[in-house]
């Protein structure tokens, strides 16, 4: 545990840092980005393990990210000296140090928990073979080193044993030293440009067009091709844009091929590093920026890179903003429209150099069209609701990682991916235009229907509906065509709900009972009309059956309400303790809004789930609390602590 008396320095996390220290306390099976970080770089003869040790105690004294740990409640980073802690390295022998076993090394150290609250925030392992250092594997935790910043320290790294000092020089800046820079105007900006681009685009894009129904985990795999590499570069020179934009606009073309949908968003990953002194930086400040991906049905390909590439560079313009805030502005949003917005592609490029890794006596198998990944590992664990692309271009080797739930994509077409992505280089590398389809080709699965935001699941919402206490019977059905039925007024489409009721239930107790299964059920939104049958006499209601219609498409207004369990008062008096400002008294808070409502940001979640296990209470995790659900929704599901074993192991009668 570090002590005061070894910090030269603290301050708080810059907003990118934000979300990677909110990002650590969200359960694993529920968490995309990998964390930590893990890569590695081979020893160049005729260095020792002794020469590893000082070229990292070195780097460790010279980046301040090295040695900063943060607050495990509060947003704030404290950096110390730089013998504050042992290196935190460790040696291990291995019979061969084949490409295999280096592969399977890093991911096991990857696996390996970092502690950035008390330890430092990274931790390398030298791989022996027969006894001589052959490589040297580096982990870091991403809420204080990034990607980038970790591929600038393992060459750092590799120049350092190379007897190359001069790879270390320039400009070293720490992540305090830029927090006063933070222009809170332009990030306004940036953040009202997300929100329009969320709420201009249809939701669940690829859900209809593939995947397991009901799919309730996610695959991983790896896709690599030797050829797609010389492929990448023929296209990237014949239509003047860089070949991280081809691939993008790849992406966007299969989606759109794939839905007929044309248009959707993509999130993608920056590194923010565009001055020289920045780019030797091992910190945080790769973040995502909103692409909007319009594609005309018809339009060649070399149509689709020009409009990728222009609309990259016009989000890049809106890429400072505050994650804290902007979660909590979409959150606040998401509830108000009734539909959860995800963009429809999140794309990160490894663009770095990577001369320093081991090499190998294989050549990369040549994944063509036809063949199989290299690997791929499907997990029944939390689905995710977008599709991740990862671009590597190492060693004239294309590499794409695709992490996609179950329920977009099953693993037969996970697979099938990458292959027609590189399939479609290769055509337009031998000069094939490759238009973009005006119609989808996959139909949509059975049970789908195109709403307003998007693709929504009539009878997903139906069975929302029937777990409320209240609800006898529901039906749900879509109205309206835009025709106007003959009326000579257009009928926007919407979804009605008819439902039979107990007497004393709402259509605004309706309405927040979808709302609180947004963020929890895919393919959901809560209907603008609901239409309801009071219950009859077999059922204890009146005898006379009532239609009230609650015409119109606004929202039914939900009525405050104040705390009335133990659960809902101590999540109350858990946000008035976090935000007193905010909240006069527990009284104040009400439990039909979500936390964004009450003006709570995601850097506040920490210490609020401190404060509940502090009365006794868990059972709710740290994205929910940041989501759409309601304070008594959330409330609800809060449970007791499970009793602590005494010293001797017996648990308590």
């Amino acid at each position: 545990m570090p002590t005061p008396a070894t910090v030269t320095r603290s301050g708080p996390l810059t907003w990118v840092q934000q979300w990677h220290w909110f990002e650590r306390t969200i359960p694993s099976p529920r968490r995309v980005n990998p964390t930590p970080l893990a890569d590695h770089c081979h020893v160049p003869p005729p260095a020792t393990v002794a020469d590893v040790r000082a070229a990292l105690a070195a780097l460790t004294a010279r980046h301040e990210a090295l040695r900063t740990t943060v607050d495990p409640l509060r947003p704030v980073q404290q950096v110390h000296r730089a013998d504050w802690a042992p290196l935190p390295v460790d040696c291990v022998d291995v019979p061969a140090a084949d490409a295999d076993t280096l592969e399977a090394a890093t991911a096991a150290l990857a696996a390996c928990p970092i502690d950035p609250e008390r330890e430092p925030p990274w931790r390398a392992r030298v791989l022996l073979e027969s006894g001589k250092p052959y490589a040297v594997l580096l982990a870091a935790h991403h809420v204080v080193i990034d990607g980038w910043g970790l591929a600038v320290l393992i060459n750092q790294l590799h120049g350092r044993l190379r007897g190359d000092d001069a790879s270390s020089e320039g400009a070293c800046t720490h992540l305090l030293d830029t927090v006063a820079a933070q222009p809170s105007q332009r990030a306004r900006a940036a953040e009202r440009e997300w929100l329009t681009r969320l709420a201009g685009n249809p939701t669940g894009v690829l859900a209809p067009f593939g995947g397991t129904e009901g799919g309730g985990g996610r695959h991983r795999l790896q896709y690599r091709s030797v050829s797609a590499y010389d492929d990448l570069d023929r296209v990237s020179r014949r239509y003047g844009v860089s070949p991280e934009t081809v691939v993008l606009a790849a992406l966007a073309h299969d989606v759109a091929a794939r839905t007929g949908e044309h248009r959707f968003l993509a999130s993608v990953v920056v590194s923010n590093r565009a001055r020289a002194a920045l780019r030797g930086s091992v910190g945080v400040r790769a973040l995502t920026v909103p692409v909007q991906l319009d594609l005309r049905p018809g339009a060649a390909f070399g149509e689709v890179a020009a409009s990728v590439a222009a609309a990259s560079s016009a989000a890049y313009r809106h890429g400072q903003y505050r994650p804290a805030e902007l979660v909590a502005a979409q959150a606040r949003m998401d509830r108000r429209r009734g539909v959860v917005t995800v963009p429809a592609i999140e794309y990160n490029c490894y663009s770095w150099p990577r001369g320093y890794l081991a090499p190998v006596e294989n050549t990369p198998p040549d994944t063509s069209p036809g063949t199989s990944p290299a690997w791929i590992s499907s997990a029944p664990d939390e689905p995710c609701d977008t599709l991740y692309v990862d671009l590597g271009r190492d060693g004239g080797v294309v590499t794409l990682d695709v992490t996609v739930g179950d329920h977009l994509l099953d693993a037969e077409q996970a697979m099938a991916l990458p292959v027609r992505l590189c399939a479609l280089l290769r055509a337009l590398a031998d000069g094939a235009d490759c238009p973009v389809p005006a119609l989808p080709l996959a139909p949509a699965a059975a049970g789908w229907w195109r709403a307003p935001q998007g693709w929504v699941r009539p009878a997903m919402v139906e069975e929302v509906l029937r777990g409320h206490s209240g609800v006898l019977g529901v039906t749900v059905a879509p109205e309206g065509d835009g025709s106007g039925g003959g009326t000579g007024v257009r009928d926007a489409p919407h979804l009605v709900a008819y439902a039979r009721t107990a007497p004393d239930v709402t259509v605004a107790d309706l309405h927040r009972h979808v709302l609180d299964h947004l963020g929890e059920v895919a393919g959901i939104l809560a209907p603008g009309r609901y239409v309801l049958s009071p219950a009859g006499p077999e059922h204890g209601g009146p005898a006379v059956q009532l239609r009230t219609d609650t015409s119109g498409t606004r929202a039914p207004l939900v009525p405050s309400r104040p705390p009335e369990t133990h659960a809902e008062w101590a999540l109350a008096a858990a946000m008035a303790a976090v935000d007193p400002s905010s909240f006069g008294r527990s009284a104040a808070v009400d439990m039909n809004r979500c936390l964004a409502d009450h003006g709570i940001t995601l850097v506040a979640v920490p210490r609020l789930l401190a404060l509940l296990r502090q009365s006794g209470l868990t059972g709710v995790a740290s994205d929910e609390l940041a989501g759409t659900a309601s304070l008594g929704h959330l409330a609800a599901a809060l449970e007791p602590l499970p009793p602590r074993a005494p010293h001797g192991g017996e648990a308590s009668p």
